[in-house]
């Protein structure tokens, strides 16, 4: 039997399971196989007023501890989620599809960093004194309330643990709605942060489609709302957010450019273009899907590019030698498929990949396009799918102005032994998150992030203290008050 993948109930509020089988079905499907593993119910009204109201309760509880205290539980799950690290990465692997090789080092372990890490952080959130000649100010760091965080499916232990660890650093509390697509994962964040010593209510999951999640964006009692999701999404969200003026952080989509100079280490850059296209079988929103080449070393790189994928693993996702997995869904399958199709009818030359396997589930071999140029459907629009283009380039000066021309700004990447002119190019990429001579590395120290229609907000490091609390200033007047009468 699989690793608790029917879980006890749908959701989890103020610190137990619950149900309500009046709400919507939910179907949870694995994407290795197309199999139905687990039946869930969207929250209802009454869910999801519970979740609030013992979140709202839950807070003030929270934020009366210091931050010592606080921290100490956050670091207290960040244990738990590394001591059950295989159990947790089985789930993942069910309820994504991701293969083992990848859950087992990216999902609940990435989790466990962000709670370390913002558990570390909770006790040194001070305010500062500011001398005024005689009089001073003094500022505090307070919490912002009750925040809703709503999760992609792609990572759904990480991104649950990415926005509930600096949330509850800070003292709020979180009602967590993850996607529909992939609801398992966070109900065990949950149940873990509660057994660590979170009060009952501070860190709640409520499952549903979108209209559970505009019921908690647009709710008054909600202070902050947290999306990772796709730019029509975030444009919703963020509209429904700023008629309550909430606080928001965005992490959207990307169209990512990666470049390729010609003295650049041939296997790093090819190495650097599959973490940046086929990890995760391509369903990360930072990915370098336009990979431009240099001239001089674009045949050699295709070649070599094609040479590896031959490598590529596509079997059992629990057995660990397999290192590339299906697609999340029926439908994520569909639309990758269409955009291999627009590819080829565009003119690109399809180099390898884009087929359907004769499996069950949802798969399709890594594709790589060649001769993409920019105004091609596969090289404008995010595909969110096993797809690469390859484009040529001749100069920097080009390369800086087509990577840059993009409503997207999430992500870049450059590949040259010159550092000198990989500094200068990045310095000039529209991009929140960008790499020199390495692609997609998430470490939860650095800020993570995009520009333009990628988002707002950061998210991970001391920068995301900033989007989870407020700061009050405090003048205090030493001596008489004058008044003009």
């Amino acid at each position: 039997m699989p690793y608790d993948t029917q879980p006890r109930a749908s959701h989890f509020v103020d610190g137990e399971y619950v149900d309500d089988t009046s709400g919507a079905e939910i179907e949870v499907v694995y994407p290795a196989t197309g199999d139905v593993i687990a039946r869930l119910h969207a929250a209802t009204p009454a869910i999801v007023e519970r979740a609030i109201e013992s979140g709202t309760r839950a807070q003030k509880i929270w934020a009366a501890m210091t931050g010592t205290e606080r921290g100490r539980v956050l670091r207290r799950a960040a244990d738990l989620l590394r001591e059950r690290n295989h159990d947790l990465s089985v789930l993942e692997t069910y309820d994504t599809g991701k293969p083992y090789q990848e859950t087992s080092v990216a999902d609940a372990t990435s989790g466990a960093d962000a709670l370390e890490y913002f558990g570390g952080l909770a006790g040194s959130l001070t305010g500062e004194h500011i001398q005024l000649g005689e009089d001073w100010v003094y500022t505090r760091r307070e919490p912002l309330g009750l925040c809703v965080g709503i999760g992609a499916w792609n990572y759904p232990t990480q991104i649950a643990c990415w926005k509930g660890a600096p949330a509850l650093a800070c003292g709020n509390a979180m009602i967590f709605k993850p996607s529909e697509t992939t609801p398992l994962c966070a109900l065990k964040v949950a149940e873990i942060l509660h057994e660590a010593g979170a009060p009952a209510g501070l860190y709640n999951v409520v499952q549903g489609f979108g209209d559970v999640g505009a019921s908690l964006v647009t709710d008054p009692r909600v202070d902050k709302v947290s999306l990772t999701g796709s730019v029509p999404t975030g444009k919703r969200v963020y509209a429904a957010a700023a008629e309550g003026v909430k606080h928001v952080t965005m992490e959207l989509g990307g169209k990512s450019p990666l470049i390729v100079f010609e003295d650049a280490d041939l296997e790093d850059a090819v190495g650097g273009a599959i973490l940046g296209n086929f990890y995760s079988s391509g369903q990360v929103c930072s990915n370098g899907t336009r990979v431009f080449v240099q001239e001089g070393l674009r045949e050699a790189f295709v070649a070599r590019l094609k040479e590896r994928l031959a490598d590529a693993v596509l079997g059992d996702p629990l057995d660990p030698a397999t290192n590339f997995g299906p697609l999340v869904s029926a439908r994520q399958m569909e639309i990758v498929q269409g955009y291999v199709a627009k590819g080829v009818k565009e003119g690109a030359r399809l180099v390898c990949g884009g087929e359907r396997l004769e499996r069950d589930g949802f798969w399709l071999t890594p594709a790589v396009f060649d001769g993409v140029t920019d105004e091609m459907t596969i090289a404008r629009e995010e595909i969110f799918g096993p797809v690469m283009s390859v484009l040529s380039f001749a100069d920097e000066d080009e390369v800086i102005a087509r990577a840059n021309a993009s409503e997207f700004g999430l992500s870049a990447g450059v590949f040259t032994r010159d550092l000198t002119r990989a500094h200068r190019v990045i310095g000039q990429m529209q991009a929140g998150s960008c790499f020199i001579n390495s692609y997609n590395d998430a470490p939860v120290e650095a800020p993570f992030g995009g520009v333009k229609m990628s988002g707002v907000g950061r998210e991970n490091s001391k920068e995301a203290i900033a989007h989870y609390s407020q700061v009050k200033s405090v003048y205090v007047r030493m001596g008489p008050v004058e008044a003009p009468f």
